[in-house]
């Protein structure tokens, strides 16, 4: 008997429902000739699809946004520090939502499928490259345990699109994304610059409802997101993982990371790391991004002020103050966590902020790979990289406190990540029509920490990672 398979989820409309003053319907342009270059099997079963049904009419609909229902989502942002009243999904719509099959409420959303109202030039299509990069990135950050949004899919649309770089035109391509929501400081900045109180209040419901269901109110949604990013920041930094563009609207009030554009990865652990073309001023550098996600983090809580204490300004400001003075606290409490974990320490975590940040210091003064350090460090070849009596009285001191095994650390230290001209090289294969560099780094990545026959080229940083630069494609 042939097996049917189930029915596809039924997209909801939640956000636009709730507040359609904060989206406007909008259909994807219908590309000519769509293709899936990449499915992302194990995400679509989460969601309660069939790979086979996503190959098929109904399911390309789906993907390149042939359906019912779709948004554009109006949201503004402080972009490199400047506010910007409004940017919006200027190249991207919002198929919907839906509840997975764990109980989990996501978001759908189609990225490069056409100009919408919030366009600001260009054609709104975007180039297979990017497209590619963001569905790596979030992959590997997904495998490493780090809240991310994720690639269902990414399609080829049968176009050529005008270059970003270079002279030659582009294949262009869809993303189909999938996030807890796509709620960001941007959206409340946008409301509050536009909108009403009724509204604001609205936004604020609905976002405790989506995401932070015990937050009592205002403030109580601003604890939970702070300690959200707290703890989502301390997890990129560990992983070396420089996100490049944290401007307000890519910062998402689920806690999860998104827009993964000029991003990358340490190779050389330096604080002054900066991989993205267009932040001439190292505003997003590597070891400035906690202090940055405070600084979003206020422009939230400025958001909320007039929600907080309508009768007196001041006492809002101090409720708002209050929480944000924790933020520091909830980033080093993650930090710390997360680091004994890398340095194989259980129990009393006391002195481990400590070690970890003299460690960096060594890291950063020899000028040692960050990922490769680590993993060195549990498979014991730790001084075959980092010399001196400093490294050694440091190493001492760890090793009384180590309680992991080997093993058990190469499950917290990752061998495989996207280094940056591993995976430029794949991207620039992509463009010339060869997608095997990319599946094997997309395999690599999804399972990172178990070390694989065949792809001992994936392991190194390789050659001009550290003045590489990437570019805002996504």
């Amino acid at each position: 008997m042939e097996k049917v398979a189930p029915p596809a989820p039924v997209l909801q409309q939640s956000y636009a429902r709730a507040l359609p003053e904060l989206s406007v319907p909008w259909r994807a342009d219908a590309p000519p000739r769509p293709e899936i270059v990449w499915l992302n099997e194990p995400l679509a079963a989460e969601l309660g699809f069939d790979a086979a049904w996503l190959r098929g009419e109904d399911g390309l609909a789906l993907l390149t946004g042939q359906i019912d229902g779709t948004t554009a989502q109006a949201y503004a942002g402080h972009q490199f520090g400047s506010p910007n009243p409004q940017l919006g999904d200027g190249r991207a719509v919002l198929l919907g939502d839906l509840v997975d099959t764990r109980g989990r409420h996501r978001d759908l959303h189609l990225k490069g499928s056409g100009r919408t109202p919030f366009a600001r030039g260009g054609d709104g299509k975007a180039p297979l490259g990017p497209m590619l990069r963001e569905a790596v990135l979030g992959e590997w950050l997904h495998a490493t345990g780090v809240p991310t949004s994720r690639a269902l899919a990414v399609l080829s649309t049968g176009e050529q699109i005008a270059p970003r770089q270079g002279v030659t035109a582009e294949p262009g391509a869809l993303l189909v994304r999938v996030a807890a929501s796509h709620l960001r400081v941007g959206t409340f900045e946008y409301a509050t610059w536009h909108l009403d109180e009724e509204v604001r209040r609205r936004l604020v419901e609905f976002t405790i409802r989506r995401h932070h269901p015990s937050a009592d109110g205002p403030l109580g949604l601003l604890e939970a997101v702070t300690r959200t990013q707290a703890e989502l920041v301390a997890r990129w930094m560990l992983l070396g993982f420089v996100h490049g563009v944290m401007n307000t609207d890519n910062m998402a009030l689920s806690g999860q990371g998104i827009d993964y554009g000029p991003c990358a990865v340490l190779d050389v652990h330096r604080r002054d790391a900066v991989f993205s073309s267009i932040d001439r001023g190292a505003r997003y550098a590597y070891g400035k991004q906690p202090g940055i996600a405070l600084w979003n983090l206020s422009r939230f809580a400025e958001t909320l002020l007039p929600l907080l204490d309508e009768a007196d300004p001041n006492v809002a400001v101090e409720q708002a103050t209050a929480v944000l003075e924790q933020y520091e606290g909830w980033y080093q409490q993650a930090w710390t966590r997360q680091m004994a974990r890398k340095l194989g320490i259980s129990g009393d975590v006391e002195g481990v902020s400590a070690l970890g940040q003299e460690l960096l210091v060594l890291l950063e003064e020899q000028q040692v790979d960050h990922t490769g350090f680590f993993r060195a460090l549990g498979e014991g070849r730790a001084a075959e990289l980092v010399a001196g009596d400093s490294f050694a009285q440091w190493a001492r001191r760890w090793e009384a406190r180590r309680s992991a095994t080997p093993a058990e650390m190469a499950c917290v230290n990752p061998l495989y990540i996207p280094r940056n001209v591993r995976l430029e090289a794949a991207l620039r294969s992509a463009h010339l029509g060869d997608l095997g560099p990319v599946r094997e780094l997309l395999a690599a990545v999804s399972a990172p920490f178990t070390r694989r026959a065949g792809l001992e080229h994936l392991e190194g940083p390789g050659d001009g990672g550290e003045n590489f630069l990437t570019f805002c494609g996504t």
